[in-house]
């Protein structure tokens, strides 16, 4: 079995529920097996990341964007020499517990839920669906994960959910840092959608080359790029602008995180937990992060084109949500059987949050079409 750095997550502290080893592969290797084979993983096929699924063929979904997180993830895990098994398993499950409609539906799904509950959050939806709501063992909810994927996956929690969360919060309750992977899996998340976002905007036309010069670190690579070749233009233009930002964001994040490493010389895992974050951007490239994505914010997901569609998923969400508070018994079985136990709020945001966005549309339309009466 590899051995990783003495700063990374070399063995773990074990699963909730006792299993054997796994033989010829390692713990984590099991996870990420597990999620991939997990129901809620093949939903994000269908589920959105910018662009609902049907609005074009080659826009991403939120599980093209959950592989390109993980290809991302593995790259700095080499070069750092983390565990890019455990790694990989986080980033691959980060996103199992994203409702439809991306984060359009999350913010709708949390509104409605606040009136009832504390909320919705896709982290914590995420940890909800690998130690709960997945039905595929004999022994046990869930997929039973390491108690270190688990930790990823949380990304960020408040004091109040890490008390209800126990072992898992303990970390959060002691304002400890988590693992190098699990620093690294949320780095590696948030470059992912910067960078494949500004991509999708720019095929999707929202967004132009012309437009992007406004910002310091796409005019940088534009010049860079535009003086290697002078003819190239349009789309090989966007592609090779879009590959340079990855990879020059890449190395400039290994880089910094490498000195940071040197610099306080983490000897285990529990020197990471009480040494500040180590997998980060220098200030002037997190000054340039932040400077895109501002200019996504206010010249993409803001987009007329994109508020129309933010406005019909979060007219589906609300009304499907409403519709299952006052008529519980339009739930399917599995979810009625749970009502007791999780209480009917908390019930129904797991079965919206695990539709894709077709399943939505079509028990929207089924429900309040007016044809299909």
């Amino acid at each position: 079995m590899q051995v990783f750095a003495k700063y990374a997550v070399n063995a773990s502290k074990g699963r909730f529920h006792q299993e054997d080893a796994p033989r010829l592969r390692s713990d984590f290797q099991r996870d990420r097996d597990r999620v991939i084979h997990s129901s809620a993983f093949r939903r994000l096929e269908y589920k959105t990341q910018v662009f609902i699924n049907h609005e074009g063929d080659l826009f991403r979904t939120r599980l093209t964007h959950t592989l390109e997180v993980a290809q991302v993830g593995r790259s700095i895990a080499n070069a750092l020499n983390l565990n890019v098994d455990l790694v990989e398993a986080i980033c691959l499950a980060h996103d199992l517990g994203h409702t439809p409609f991306g984060h359009s539906g999350q913010d709708v799904l949390n509104s409605c839920l606040l009136k009832y509950d504390s909320g919705f959050e896709h982290n914590l939806q995420s940890l909800r669906i690998v130690m709960e709501l997945e039905e595929r063992y004999a022994e046990f909810n869930g997929l039973n994960l390491t108690i270190e994927t688990l930790e990823g996956i949380l990304k960020h929690c408040s004091l109040a959910k890490a008390k209800e969360l126990g072992l898992l919060g303990e970390r959060f309750l002691h304002n400890l840092r988590p693992s190098l992977e699990a620093q690294l899996a949320n780095l590696a998340d948030e470059l992912a959608y910067n960078f494949h976002d500004l991509d999708d905007g720019l095929r999707a036309n929202l967004l132009t080359l012309e437009q992007l010069e406004d910002v310091e670190i796409i005019r940088t690579q534009l010049n860079i790029i535009r003086e290697r070749y002078p003819s190239l233009s349009g789309r090989r233009l966007h592609k090779e602008l879009v590959r340079h930002l990855i990879n020059t964001t890449i190395y400039e994040l290994i880089d910094n995180s490498q000195a940071n490493i040197a610099k306080y010389r983490p000897q285990s895992v529990e020197d990471v937990h009480h040494a500040p974050a180590l997998i980060q951007y220098s200030e002037e490239s997190f000054r340039k992060q932040r400077e895109l994505k501002k200019f996504l914010h206010q010249n993409m997901y803001k987009h007329y084109s994109v508020m129309q569609l933010r406005y019909k998923a979060e007219k589906v969400i609300r009304q499907l949500f409403d519709a299952f508070m006052s008529e519980s018994r339009l739930l399917p079985d599995q979810y009625q059987a749970r009502i007791e136990q999780d209480g009917l709020p908390r019930v129904v945001a797991d079965y919206i949050s695990g539709m894709t966005d077709r399943y939505a549309f079509r028990l929207y339309n089924r429900l309040f079409t007016v044809e299909n009466v």
